[in-house]
């Protein structure tokens, strides 16, 4: 068995009736597709990313909020 990735119009009349016909004829099945869950190392870069650019925008942002103060 293999996968066959298919990218399509949906608003496209003709493909969606393409699509049909394949799935129709039983030969092919759909299936959905998970989304990948992020790795600990993913996960941790991200937190890195996200703490550093709050750090960066509180820096940046304290003088305008301090003359408001």
């Amino acid at each position: 068995m293999c996968t066959v990735t298919l990218e399509y119009n949906q608003s496209n009349a003709l493909a969606r009736r393409k699509l049909a016909a394949l799935l129709a004829t039983g030969l092919f099945v759909q299936k959905e597709i998970k989304a990948d869950e992020p790795t600990p190392e993913q996960l941790q870069a991200h937190r890195e990313l996200r703490d550093a650019a709050l750090e960066h925008s509180r820096k940046s942002m304290s003088p305008i909020i301090a003359r408001y103060l």
